[in-house]
C-alpha cells in the first residue's frame, strides 16, 4: 500500500537523506537499476516541483536516463539496510543485478515506468522535464579542483574526473510504501 504525501511536508527528511544517501532508479528496456546520490536538490521550476539530480557522463544510469528519461528517488525513511546504499555507490549495473544482488523488493510505480524501491519507501516518481550538461568553465577553480580532478581515472565507481548532467525531474507522485 502506498501513502500519499505532501511532498513539502517531507523537504526536511528529503534533504537531510540526501546528504547521507539516497537511491537513483532507472529502467530502461526491462533493466532496472538504481545508484546512490548523494548531491540532488528540490525545489519549483515552471511551477512544477522538481528534484534535480546530477549524473556522471560515464556512468551506467546516465545511458539508462537517455533511453527512458524518468527515475524514481527511493528515501530511507525509518530503519534500513545500510548496505543498499554502500553496495548501489560502489557497484555498477554494467557488471551486476544490483536489485537481485540485495535482494530488493520493486514496487509498481503510480505515474511513470521506474519502479520504486520496498526497503526505501519514501518515493518521488519523476518525468525529465529538462537536462544541461555541465560547462567545465561555468565551474569555480575550487570546486574543478576539488570535484573534478584531471588526474582520476574515470574507469572506477569512485572516479570524478568527468563531469555531470543535470537532469530536472518533475515530481509526478510522492508517497511512502507502508
Amino acid at each position: 500500500m502506498k501513502k500519499q504525501i505532501e511532498l513539502f511536508d517531507y523537504a526536511n527528511e528529503i534533504m537531510k537523506a540526501v546528504q547521507t544517501g539516497v537511491l537513483l532508479t532507472t529502467k530502461a528496456g526491462e533493466k532496472v537499476n538504481s545508484m546512490t546520490i548523494s548531491w540532488g536538490t528540490l525545489g519549483i521550476e515552471w511551477g512544477k516541483p522538481i528534484f534535480t539530480v546530477f549524473v556522471r557522463e560515464n556512468r551506467f544510469t546516465k545511458a539508462q536516463l537517455e533511453k527512458n528519461p524518468e527515475f524514481t528517488i527511493n528515501i530511507p525513511y525509518g530503519a534500513y539496510n545500510k548496505n543498499i546504499l554502500g553496495l548501489c555507490g560502489t557497484k555498477s549495473g554494467r557488471d551486476i543485478d544490483k536489485i537481485k544482488e540485495l535482494g530488493l523488493t520493486l514496487e509498481t510505480p503510480e505515474q511513470i515506468s521506474v519502479p520504486a524501491i520496498r526497503e526505501l519507501p519514501l518515493t518521488l516518481e519523476c518525468k525529465v522535464v529538462y537536462k544541461q550538461k555541465q560547462e567545465e568553465e561555468a565551474i569555480t577553480e575550487e570546486n574543478r579542483r576539488e570535484f573534478y580532478p584531471p588526474d582520476v581515472d574515470s574507469s572506477f565507481h569512485g572516479s570524478n574526473k568527468d563531469f555531470h548532467t543535470a537532469y530536472y525531474g518533475e515530481i509526478v507522485s510522492a508517497y511512502i510504501i507502508e
